[in-house]
């Protein structure tokens, strides 16, 4: 298995965690921060839809030019978005070629300067990487705001899940 494709298996296994954690945010608590100083729930989720949409113009031009608008949608609109971005990005994702993947040069640009430059798949790890810390994020506002967090990577003391049976539907082996 070749890091593209190991890339993509496990872009495609976080994905139902992704909304599943979404899911369970309370929809009429999206203002909540735990500090003053924190990203809301509402910029934690519109975040994740941003950054995928960003990695579609990652593809296409081999930048990612970093704004974050203010959301603009509520939570059942940002997870159609989130899962709309998914859609569209799967087959492209899918179909970059070995050569791109590791030797493509990409940029990441903050208010028009290349902040950092690397290959396009470093890039793509790197995005899987802080979404998931993000999710993270999201995922320890949930109890306080009163809803129940979703099993993640193992149970959790608010799903309902018997601890005897797997978390996955099928393990994988990866060689």
């Amino acid at each position: 298995m070749t890091n593209r494709e190991f890339f993509f298996r496990c872009w495609e296994d976080e994905y139902p965690v992704f909304l599943k954690t979404f899911k369970a945010v309370p929809a009429n608590r999206l203002a909540y921060r735990p500090d003053p100083n924190s990203r809301s729930a509402a910029d934690l989720v519109w975040v994740q839809v941003v950054e995928k949409r960003c990695w579609n113009e990652l593809l296409e031009t081999g930048q990612i030019n970093w704004k974050v608008p203010p959301p603009a949608m509520n939570l059942a609109e940002m997870i159609a978005a989130y899962e709309k971005a998914h859609r569209e990005l799967a087959p492209r994702l899918k179909n970059v070629d070995e050569t791109s993947w590791e030797r493509k040069l990409t940029q990441f640009v903050v208010d028009g300067k290349v902040f950092f430059e690397t290959s396009l798949g470093h890039m793509f790890w790197l995005g899987l990487f802080d979404a998931i810390h993000h999710r993270g994020q999201l995922s320890v506002y949930i109890r306080p705001m009163g809803g129940k967090v979703p099993a993640i990577y193992g149970p959790s003391a608010d799903d309902e899940v018997d601890i005897h049976q797997p978390m996955v539907a099928e393990w994988r082996v990866v060689a």
